[in-house]
């Protein structure tokens, strides 16, 4: 039996080929609004009205986590008879701290020194859109499992804001969990899919080190904290490489170091931030105590006093298998088999990766290129677009996904 064919079974007169036009149309128009007002974690009170308005006007009944931005929003929940897991479906929806360089643009952001340079526009709208046609065969009859629409804030600020929508009662009754990302990589009419680990685990790393100071002529009466600091930094990551499986891609990165105002004074106090990535799950849960062991250990050679906080950030996203399958299926189902292509795992952190703490679930890189387009681009940029094609291509995967889960 062919995966069409199983899709009509789910409940007969199912989702249509292509997502209609007037709805298409509506969720592009939304999408270019939302990236002219991005805003930040924990900011997000016209995106959440936006959500809330439109879903509302479907019928539906959302609602604002305690926070006071995000939203969740159940379709036949407690009403599909025999249904008792629900499939849940989540998007982001903050912006970055970053300008938007795209100069000629018309929806460009309006908002000084903020963009939507990640796709969570795109994320917010895939889900949107897969929610009004999802609510819409629910009032034919025609949905036979209940699905819940997550719409999460504060994605980029670590630790991330899916702990506080977890807490929220977000997971409550949820057998599965799906969501996209935006890949510039990957053409826009396709996916990316990986079983297992798709992202690395990302914490933050912030130390000051102190000592007494003096004259450099006489660095031996002092504790030399521009030395100490540049031996953390040289020497705590091969320390740390070398204490865990190598496999296990257990990094540590520096993006700032600081110390000193004269070139003869030896200074009293330094500080160094940056990160530490892990590709491997087992091995980020032993990250902080090897890591700060590590700073510790050179701190100590060097005479300097160290405070070290480790700011636990997000662990690696980690695909179930038969969630991966599940979108696999769907995938090929509705564009066919050529639309799924194998994707490598990134060292980005994401933390989708709280939900997968608690339930299965996937995370499918959803393909923004322009076909035939071959720049390189990446994310987190100021001059970050999509093909919008990708918005019907991401609707059409989460919808047909609620129709091939009820089958299995």
């Amino acid at each position: 039996m062919s995966l069409e064919s199983e899709i009509e079974l789910a409940g007969g007169a199912v989702l249509p080929g292509a997502l209609p036009e007037e709805l298409r149309a509506e969720l592009v128009l939304f999408r270019r609004d939302m990236h002219r007002h991005p805003e930040l974690g924990h900011q997000e009170f016209r995106t959440t009205a936006a959500i809330k308005e439109r879903l509302e006007r479907a019928g539906l009944r959302p609602r604002v986590l305690s926070s006071g931005t995000g939203l969740i929003c159940d379709i036949g929940v407690g009403e599909i008879p025999g249904a008792d897991r629900v499939l849940a479906m989540r998007a982001d929806i903050d912006g970055l701290p970053i300008p938007d360089m795209k100069t000629d643009c018309p929806y460009r952001s309006t908002v000084p020194d903020r963009a939507h340079a990640c796709g969570h526009d795109v994320h917010t709208t895939v889900v949107l859109g897969a929610g009004l046609i999802l609510a819409d065969l629910h009032r034919q009859g025609l949905l036979t499992r209940p699905v819940r629409l997550i719409f999460q804030p504060a994605e980029e600020v670590l630790p991330g804001g899916a702990a506080d929508v977890i807490a929220d009662g977000a997971l409550d009754g949820v057998g599965r969990i799906i969501a996209v990302h935006c890949d510039p990589r990957v053409d826009a009419g396709r996916i990316g899919l990986r079983q297992g680990p798709i992202t690395s685990a990302c914490d933050r790393l912030e130390i000051s080190l102190d000592g007494p100071g003096g004259h450099t002529a006489r660095p031996h009466l002092t504790t030399d904290l521009v030395t100490a600091a540049a031996r953390v930094v040289t020497d705590v990551p091969a320390l740390v490489g070398r204490r865990v499986d190598t496999r296990s891609g257990l990094a540590v990165t520096w993006g700032r170091i600081e110390s000193g105002h004269a070139p003869n004074v030896i200074p009293q106090h330094a500080e160094l931030s940056g990160t530490v990535r892990c590709l491997d799950l087992e091995t980020w849960r032993q990250a902080a105590d090897v890591v700060v062991a590590a700073i510790d250990e050179v701190a100590n050679l060097h005479r300097a006093k160290s405070e070290i906080n480790y700011v636990r950030g997000v662990p690696p996203v980690v695909n179930e298998a038969g969630v991966t399958e599940l979108l696999r299926d769907a995938m090929i189902a509705r564009r066919g088999v050529e639309s799924v292509e194998g994707t490598e795992q990134s060292l980005g952190g994401e933390d989708f990766s709280w939900y997968l703490e608690h339930v299965p679930g996937a995370m499918a890189r959803l393909g923004v290129r322009p076909p035939g387009e071959r720049t390189v681009r990446d994310l987190h940029q100021g001059d970050f677009d999509v093909d919008e094609h990708a918005i019907t291509v991401g609707v059409e995967l989460f919808t047909a996904a609620a129709l091939l889960d009820t089958l299995r």
